[in-house]
């Protein structure tokens, strides 16, 4: 589990085809490798993937995932190349601060950004989310992008938009957001349970 807090920016070093569609990459970050568990969890960009490597090259620390095809097909990992930036996030640990919301790691969909307005020192972005997940998202509640927990201001349809504050714009990617850029797509978990219930207590 994830709160959608980032703790650092990766960096994809390398990326080596492997068979059946997996995918390696190399992601350099600023964590000590000693702290780094082979098998432990970190979201990158919104997806949990699992370290299969850690260690140093030259100056700079990393890790490395196979990304598995379906995961390629379904999120915005497939785009991913040598020099793209990732928001980082370890695993929660028991006794840990809560300070966004719980997040799986399991993307649902992919948000399109169609608009980005930028204010004094902040910015406000709507998106456009797929059909199926709009339900889900309501105002006041909290979505993850690019495994990022963001209060949803305003919902209209399959649109909502979000404010950035200057922190999240300094410490995550989405400094250099621009319409039409897309984003891994993760609902509250406390809504798809909601919606459930209230599906299985309809008459048959």
């Amino acid at each position: 589990m994830f709160t959608g807090i980032v703790s650092d920016l990766g960096e994809v070093l390398e990326i080596e085809e492997r068979a059946d569609g997996l995918r390696r990459l190399v992601i350099a970050c600023s964590y000590d490798p000693a702290t780094i568990a082979i098998g432990a969890s970190i979201a990158c960009s919104g997806p949990c993937l699992t370290v299969v490597e850690r260690g140093q090259k030259g100056d700079r620390a990393f890790f490395a995932v196979d990304v598995a095809a379906e995961t390629l097909r379904v999120t915005t990992a497939g785009n991913w190349r040598r020099g793209s930036k990732l928001n980082l996030e370890r695993s929660l640990r028991l006794g840990d601060e809560l300070g966004g919301h719980l997040v799986s790691g399991h993307v649902d969909g992919i948000a399109e950004l169609s608009t980005r307005e930028d204010l004094p020192d902040m910015a406000g972005l709507t998106l456009r989310a797929p059909g199926a997940l709009s339900r889900f998202i309501a105002p006041k509640g909290s979505v993850a992008l690019d495994g990022v927990s963001l209060t949803v201001n305003e919902v209209e349809g399959d649109t909502f938009s979000v404010l950035l504050i200057p922190h999240t714009l300094q410490v995550t990617t989405f400094g250099s957001l621009r319409a039409g850029a897309r984003l891994n797509l993760e609902i509250d978990q406390m809504a798809r349970y909601a919606a459930r219930l209230l599906e299985a207590a309809q008459p048959r």
